[in-house]
């Protein structure tokens, strides 16, 4: 049997439809009939594992992140701290289809997660693992000639600046190319390296 025919289980189809809705429709595109018509599965299937909205919206998001960190987790990183920073946030930027969709749905659960505990808490825990990445990348990078404190707001900059660039990109057309984003990304690390740290 190949592994196209292997059939998904169907709390990852349904997470997956979930994802999917919220990529092209938004989170009020998001409901119980539509997720089950787009995973192929019965309504009755959907409720059995995510028996509320709220459950089935913390679930997707989840599994979006928990994709988000295997493939951070699965980066070749070395020696070069700054090179290992490009690479992070090459990974979070919409670079391609995928990372274009992801971005979509980032973005439509990030802006839920204002108004949702269960979507906050995820949501600061992704924040925290990279935010923590990165600030032991600065400090690598400065060589504990910068605070613990600036570094760890230089990794804030980082990431709101991934997060803005993404936002641009998949809220505008062509309005920021993609050399654009990874350039702009490049400028702020290059800046943050050579200022004084102190």
């Amino acid at each position: 049997m190949s592994e196209k025919s292997i059939p998904r289980p169907r709390k990852e189809a349904v997470a997956d439809a979930v994802l999917e809705i919220a990529a092209s429709r938004g989170l009020d595109g998001v409901t119980v009939r539509e997720v089950a018509a787009t995973a192929d599965v019965s309504i009755g299937t959907v409720q059995h594992y995510f028996p509320t909205k709220n459950q089935m919206l913390a679930g997707a998001y989840t599994e979006a992140s928990r994709r988000i960190r295997q493939r951070l987790q699965a980066l070749p990183l070395g020696p070069d701290s700054r090179r290992n920073m490009m690479l992070v946030a090459s990974q979070l930027l919409p670079l391609d289809q995928e990372r274009s969709t992801e971005a979509r749905v980032y973005i439509a659960f990030a802006a839920a997660a204002a108004t949702s505990a269960g979507l906050s808490e995820i949501q600061q825990n992704l924040l925290e693992e990279l935010h923590t990445a990165l600030t032991t990348a600065f400090t690598q990078v400065w060589g504990g000639a910068a605070t613990p404190a600036r570094c760890k707001l230089a990794a804030h900059t980082v990431i709101a600046l991934v997060d803005g660039l993404a936002l641009h990109s998949v809220t505008t057309k062509n309005w920021i190319a993609d050399r654009q984003l990874t350039d702009a990304v490049a400028l702020v690390l290059d800046s943050l390296r050579i200022a004084d740290p102190n």
